[in-house]
Order: structure tokens, then C-alpha cells, then sequence
């Protein structure tokens, strides 16, 4: 049972997600990368997703360990597995998760017949986020017990996690000022369906010998889990209520995205882009835990059966754990608290070569008909114990009027050899997607430390050559 708790968090480990979105960074044919920059330079006259089909966006990935590691059938014993994973695992290694579903979306262009040069975008989308840190020293607890680490003080603070499920109703202001510059931004309204976390911990456990007992375990701790949403969830109609949560009915914030492009010259340019600045006020069913102070458990003295001492081996360990028990006490509260969004910050340096032929070029084309990209890119998120980052390097193909596609080579915190590829197809007015990474890992994709899939439909109006 002691190793329960360190199983299950492996698992987790296994089957996180990422928030970046290199392949779709740029990839302006599909109109969904206004998402991801609402100042890049938009190519059609308007479009609408197809609802819950527009766009799909799941990543598994890890920090620091794959699901290969612990359930390789390579004839190593599993307990041994287990003990390397947890000692090459460090507190900075961290698995998240995050999910997106475009619910519906929609947007067009505007402005004088002959100069289109503004676009609004509008939708709703769901989204899942979750991240938890690794605590090693909690870890190492499970896997050896404190019998033998006396004296060895195991780290509090290492706990760290949050979660959050919230839909987003967005509306994006797109305009392109003139031949240099586009930019744009996109105003949110948060309603959090869920939220829990846990990012403000302190304090130690140690075990040392004791004095009216064998061993005397001392506490100092500083612990709190704050939560909405979750508490009351059970007592109402959960699918009515998630259904409001959704559209507007629960714990409600407020954020922005701003992003530009900006045209150095006629084949090298720059964007950049800031996303979810912002925050979400918790007000509604919300419930805090805290437990704070320092104990000392000494268990209870052994029983010996017999005339003056007849107590039954169910009783002794009944009242060790019902001492256990009061020991702790568990403050909890509904106060409201507010929590940032998980800020995001990409940019990209861009050179475009090879010029189509005239009678083929789209003369609104975002890259003035240059049949070719290169370039790299940065992302950074805000995470409670510092930013995480990847950079990535591209090359962009368009190999039709109706067919693109894009190549990436990513470096982050899950691997140094991450390969993705993105195609875009439109057929008639229908612009289908498909945007996967890792691709050198599908050969085993249980040894993967990240794998990403996008995919969407919409109906794209393109503008007239």
C-alpha cells in the first residue's frame, strides 16, 4: 500500500500533455493560428469551424521519464525500474496536461471593397490544464518507508500542483495598418468549471529515534489546497451544471492576447505574441484546506494482554490510528481566492525564398507569394516554479495552391530530437488539418516523451486571385 500513491503519480508521468503549438505557430492557412497570434497577417476573406470538429489539440509528453522506462518487458525486474526512474526523476521534473475543444468559431474580413484590411474572430472552446511538479522526497517515502531514513528530513515544499477545466468565449480585433505591420488582439471571458491547487507549501516530515517510544515522527507544516467547483459537485444534476459552468455559470476571469507581425523586408519578418494574460476570481463553491503548525507523533505505548491491561490487537491499532488522526487538524475555509492564467509568450524570425510564378500567385498571400519558409521560433509559459521553454527551428512548403505543409525540429524539456510535420488541404471551400509531433518516437511510442496531434475542419472563404 505504501507504494500506491508512487504507482499512480508514475502513471500520471506517462500520459501528460504540452501547451505548446509550434506546428500550428505561423501556419496561416489554417485559421485557427489566430489562436496562437492574433496579430498574423490573415490570407482569406472569412470562415466558420465546423462545431466540435474545427479544431482538436491533445499532447502526451514527460519530463524526464516515458512509460518505457517502467513497463518494458525487457526482463529487468519491475521494483528495480521503478527505483531508477525515481532517482534519475529531479523536484523540477514536471508533467502536465492540457486539452483543447473549439466548440464553434467563426470570422470574417471588413473594410472598403478594395482594401479589406480588418478581421474579427470570434468562438468558444473548452480547455483542460493540469501540472504537477515531482516530490521526490514524498516519492522516496513511498519506495523505502522512513524506517530507514532516520534523521533524513523529507521536503514539503516539493508538493506542488494545479487544475483547472474552464471554457473560453473569445473575440479577436485583426488589422493590418499597412505593408509593415498587422496586428491584433483578442479579449476573453473565462468561466472555470473546475479548479484545484496546491502551490503554496512549505515544511518538513523527519523521523528520529524516541524517547517514550522507539521512534517519534516530528511535522512542521505549512500546507494549503485551495479548490472550487469540486466540493458541491456530487449533490446536483452534474451534467446541468457542467452545462452552465460552460456557458458563462461559473467562476468567471477576465484575459488578453496581443500579438503583431511585423514585415522587415520583402522576404524576412517577425512576430511575436502574448497569450492569457489574465486571471479567473473564484467565488463560487469554493473550498479550502489548510493544515499548519508543528507535531509530534509518538504512537501509542504497546499493549500487553492481561488482567489489567485486557486490550484486543484491533483495539491498540484503532487507537494509534485514531491518535494519528487528531493529531493533524485540517482548517478549512471558503475563501475566495483569484488565480493568473498560465501566460504564454511566442516569437519567430521568418525568411521566405523561392518566388511562385506570376500567373500562380496569390497576390494576398501572407508571404507575398514565396513558396518557401524557414525559420525559428520561441515559447515560453509561466509555471509556478519558473518558465519552461522550447525552441523550435521550421521549414514551410507550399506544394499547391491548395496544399501546404510544414516541418519542425523542436528542443524542449521531453526531448533534444522532436520531429513534427503539419499538412493543410483545401478542398473546394472545405480546409482540413492534421499537425503531429514526434514523429521518429511512433516506432515505439511508449518510449515517447511527447506526441502531440491537432486536426480541424472548417469552411474557409478564399479570397479571388
Amino acid at each position: 500500500m505504501q507504494r500506491l500513491f508512487l504507482y499512480t503519480m508514475l502513471l500520471l508521468v506517462s500520459v501528460c500533455f504540452s501547451q505548446n503549438k509550434q506546428l500550428l505557430y505561423g501556419f496561416t492557412e489554417i485559421p485557427q493560428a489566430l489562436l496562437a497570434n492574433p496579430g498574423a497577417k490573415v490570407s482569406h476573406k472569412g470562415y466558420f469551424g465546423i462545431p466540435f470538429l474545427s479544431h482538436l489539440h491533445v499532447n502526451a509528453g514527460a519530463s524526464g521519464v516515458s512509460a518505457f522506462d517502467l513497463f518494458a518487458d525487457d526482463g529487468n525486474d519491475f521494483n528495480v525500474k521503478l527505483r531508477n526512474v525515481v532517482d534519475n526523476l529531479k523536484p523540477k521534473d514536471f508533467f502536465t496536461a492540457t486539452q483543447q475543444l473549439e466548440l464553434f468559431s467563426g470570422g470574417f474580413a471588413f473594410g472598403p471593397e478594395y482594401n479589406k484590411n480588418q478581421y474579427i474572430s470570434f468562438g468558444l472552446y473548452q480547455e483542460t490544464d493540469v501540472i504537477s511538479y515531482f516530490p521526490r522526497d514524498l516519492a522516496l517515502l513511498g519506495l523505502e518507508g522512513n524506517a530507514p531514513n532516520i534523521n533524513r528530513p523529507f521536503r514539503l515544499n516539493q508538493v506542488n500542483f494545479s487544475a483547472e477545466v474552464l471554457s473560453v468565449f473569445h473575440v479577436g480585433y485583426n488589422k493590418r495598418h499597412n505593408d509593415k505591420i498587422t496586428y491584433g488582439i483578442r479579449g476573453k471571458l473565462y468561466s472555470s468549471i473546475a479548479n484545484i491547487n496546491s502551490t503554496r507549501n512549505d515544511g518538513q516530515f523527519i523521523t528520529e529515534n524516541g524517547d517514550t517510544n522507539i521512534l517519534r515522527q516530528t511535522f512542521n507544516l505549512d500546507l494549503e489546497v485551495q479548490s472550487s467547483g469540486i466540493a458541491n459537485l456530487s449533490e446536483e444534476d452534474v451534467a446541468n451544471t457542467l452545462r452552465k459552468r460552460v456557458l458563462l455559470g461559473g467562476n468567471l476571469g477576465l484575459g488578453v492576447d496581443l500579438g503583431f507581425t511585423y514585415q522587415i523586408d520583402s522576404q524576412w519578418y517577425v512576430d511575436a505574441s502574448l497569450l492569457d494574460f489574465g486571471f479567473i476570481s473564484h467565488t463560487k463553491d469554493v473550498e479550502n484546506y489548510e493544515v499548519k503548525g508543528d507535531f509530534v507523533f509518538e504512537g501509542v505505548d504497546p499493549f500487553f494482554i492481561g488482567e489489567t491491561n485486557p486490550q484486543s490487537a484491533d483495539q491498540f491499532w484503532s487507537n494509534i490510528e485514531e491518535e494519528f488522526e487528531d493529531l493533524f487538524e485540517v482548517d478549512t475555509t471558503q475563501t475566495k481566492y483569484t488565480k493568473l492564467r498560465p501566460v504564454k509568450l511566442n516569437t519567430s524570425l521568418n525568411y521566405a525564398f523561392g518566388k511562385q510564378k506570376l500567373e500562380d500567385c496569390n497576390c494576398t498571400s501572407e508571404d507575398g507569394g514565396y513558396l518557401n519558409r524557414i525559420g525559428g521560433q520561441l515559447y515560453a509559459i509561466a509555471r509556478s516554479r519558473g518558465p519552461q521553454l522550447a525552441l523550435t527551428a521550421y521549414y514551410y512548403r507550399r506544394l499547391l495552391s491548395s496544399l501546404s505543409m510544414k516541418a519542425t525540429y523542436t528542443v524542449d524539456s521531453y526531448s533534444f530530437s522532436n520531429i513534427g510535420l503539419g499538412v493543410s488541404a483545401n478542398l473546394g471551400g472545405f480546409n482540413m488539418y492534421l499537425l503531429t509531433d514526434n514523429l521518429l518516437q511512433y516506432r515505439n511510442i511508449y518510449d515517447s516523451q511527447s506526441v502531440s496531434l491537432q486536426l480541424g475542419f472548417n469552411y474557409v472563404f478564399r479570397n479571388d486571385k
